[in-house]
C-alpha cells in the first residue's frame, strides 16, 4: 500500500495525462460506435447512450435486426418518448429459431433499407443498428454496403452498431469499439432469462 504522498503524486500524474488528452480533443463529429463480443451488455450499452441522447433533446432512430418477435422491455420504455424516438423491430428472431436462411436474409435487407432511411433523415441525431453485426457475420448483408453508408453519413450523425462478431473492417472504420467478454453467464448455471435482465 502506498503512502498518502505517493498516492497523491501518482494521481497528479494521471490527472496531467488526462488533462493533456482533453486539451488535444478539440474536434466534434458524429461517431461510429461498435459494441461487440460474446459477453452480455452490447444492446444495453447502446440503449444507455440513447438515454443520454434523449436527455440532451436529440432524436434517435433504432432498428432491431434480430429481436423483432422477441419480447423486450426497452421498446415499451422508449415508446414513452413519443416522436423523439423512432423504433423498428424488423428481425424474424434468432437464426437457430427461424432455421431459414432466405427469410433471415430478407429480414436483414428490409432492416438495412430502414437503417439507410433513418441515417438520411436530417431530423435524426443518433441511429442504433441493434444486432446488425450478427447479420454481417452471417453474410445476410455485405459489409461493404454498410461501410460505404457509414463513410457517407452526415458529419454529426452518431451510429451505434451492436452484436457479436463485428467484422474486422467495421472495427477498423469505427471511432469507438468496445468488446464485451463473457466471464460467467447465468444460463450456464441453469438460471433462466429474467425480466429486467435479458428482456
Amino acid at each position: 500500500m502506498s503512502t498518502p504522498e505517493e498516492y497523491r503524486l501518482r494521481m497528479q500524474r494521471v490527472k496531467e495525462v488526462f488533462e493533456r488528452r482533453r486539451a488535444q480533443a478539440t474536434r466534434a463529429k458524429g461517431l461510429v460506435i461498435v459494441f461487440t463480443g460474446a459477453g452480455k451488455g452490447k444492446s444495453t450499452a447502446a440503449f444507455g447512450m440513447v438515454v443520454r441522447a434523449l436527455h440532451h433533446g436529440m432524436r434517435v432512430g433504432v432498428v432491431q435486426y434480430i429481436k423483432g418477435p422477441i419480447p423486450s422491455g426497452e421498446v415499451e420504455v422508449f415508446g414513452r418518448f413519443g416522436d423523439q424516438v423512432e423504433w423498428y423491430r424488423m428481425g424474424e428472431g434468432f437464426h437457430w429459431d427461424t432455421q431459414d436462411q432466405e427469410r433471415d436474409r430478407r429480414a436483414a435487407w428490409a432492416a438495412w433499407a430502414k437503417s439507410c432511411e433513418l441515417m438520411a433523415d436530417p431530423r435524426i441525431d443518433m441511429v442504433v443498428l441493434d444486432e446488425i453485426n450478427v447479420a454481417l457475420r452471417l453474410r445476410q448483408l455485405p459489409v461493404e454496403d454498410v461501410l460505404r453508408a457509414l463513410q457517407a453519413k452526415r458529419e454529426m450523425l452518431h451510429v451505434i452498431l451492436t452484436g457479436r462478431g463485428a467484422p474486422a473492417d467495421l472495427i477498423a472504420a469505427a471511432d469507438l469499439v468496445t468488446e464485451m467478454r463473457m466471464l460467467k453467464h447465468p444460463y450456464r448455471a441453469g438460471i433462466r432469462a429474467q425480466p429486467g435482465i435479458e428482456y
